[in-house]
């Protein structure tokens, strides 16, 4: 009897995932969290019409979802001014990341990021084969021109590059990442994750030219839209470059309450301006938090803020881990010197307040 004959890059790699999730901690500990704010979800959650698109929805649940997300993809361009032929709709961000690095990267062929960004990125670029490039933070922040310089100095594919910036929560402007383009090197595509634009203060998306193929932008309702557990995000760029998704997508991926919900979603914008100021109102009891205990946050255009514990990454992991233990999840970046801050969920009065009440208390036993 044989078993299953997997590929050679398959067996090559190692048996993980980029991220343990709270359930996972929370059947280890046989416990709930009291908080959860460490996975960068909205907590404010999604308009309550979406909710009601969604429920709707669910009666007709046993019909495959539209496979060209017809509806929502029109809603799209309608909503940024461009074609639905400039847009492509996927299983979140995640899912549309590994389809882009599946339609660019093969064996031997160069990526760059920066170290210490979003891990489901470079989780992709090792799964096909690619050969993964890194440019540290500077000033705890994405260093686009040292980006640029690495991908054209190794012949880069591709260049991933967020903008608000997951784990630290920093931003650069719009103006200025436009100003950057002319040094994409020639056969690289420049990967721009606006996740968190939504929560970002205005002027910091970046005013691309849709027909440039040098440059691709992705964005999700996970965020200020609050609907991470509906997996559902969208791409937008040149009408060929997102054409050749068609070739390789999972046509039946999204499922009839996702799209529903999503439609409505972007037609709520009373409801995301009430989302932005409730984020804004957290970040500020954040801030306040830190400080009465002598610790900095630092400034954040996302719905999380990252605190700097002011020593090392031990330290941090330290109290990371009696927080955990008090009931509340959070979680920190994993590279050095970003490691020494500990990332925090923006969230409502209540669930900051369990924090505030944790964090006083493990910082005194650590004296």
């Amino acid at each position: 009897m044989t078993g299953p004959r997997f590929t050679s890059r398959a067996l090559a790699l190692p048996a993980t995932v980029p991220f343990v999730g709270p359930e996972a901690q929370e059947r280890a500990m046989q416990r709930p969290f009291a908080a959860r704010l460490g996975a960068n979800e909205n907590i404010f959650g999604p308009s309550p019409k979406a909710i009601a698109a969604m429920q709707k929805a669910a009666s007709d649940i046993w019909m495959y979802a539209d496979p060209e997300s017809f509806d929502l993809r029109h809603a799209l361009a309608d909503f940024h001014a461009v074609t639905p032929h400039n847009i492509v709709v996927g299983e979140g961000i995640d899912g549309l990341l590994g389809y882009l690095v599946r339609l660019l990267v093969e064996d031997g062929d160069q990526v760059v990021t920066s170290q210490g960004a979003y891990p489901t990125f470079d989780y992709h670029v090792a799964g096909f084969g690619g050969t993964l490039h890194t440019v540290p933070y500077r000033d705890d922040a994405e260093d686009l021109p040292a980006l640029l310089a690495k991908a054209a100095e190794v012949d880069a594919k591709l260049v991933y590059f967020a903008n608000p910036d997951n784990p630290m929560g920093s931003w650069q402007t719009g103006a200025d990442i436009v100003a950057q383009l002319d040094n994409i090197p020639d056969g690289c595509v420049l990967l721009l994750d606006e996740a968190y634009i939504e929560l970002a203060p205005e002027g910091t998306a970046a005013p691309v030219d849709i027909n440039d193929p040098r440059v691709i932008r992705m964005r999700t309702f996970s965020k200020g839209y609050g609907m991470a557990g509906a997996r559902i995000g969208y791409a937008m760029g040149e009408a060929d470059f997102i054409r050749a998704f068609e070739k390789i997508r999972n046509h039946f991926g999204l499922n009839r309450a996702a799209q529903a919900g999503a439609l409505a979603a972007l037609q709520d914008a009373d409801w995301l301006a009430a989302t932005q100021a409730k984020v804004a109102e957290a970040r500020d009891t954040i801030t306040q938090i830190a400080a009465k205990y002598g610790l900095k946050a630092l400034p954040s255009a996302t719905n999380f803020v990252a605190i700097d514990c002011g020593r090392d990454g031990a330290y941090a992991k330290t109290i990371l881990d009696g927080l955990v233990a008090r009931g509340v999840f959070v979680r920190m970046p994993f590279v050095a010197p970003q490691n020494r801050c500990i990332r925090l969920s923006c969230g409502p009065a209540e669930a900051l307040a369990l924090f505030d009440e944790a964090l006083e208390d493990v910082l005194a036993e650590l004296g």
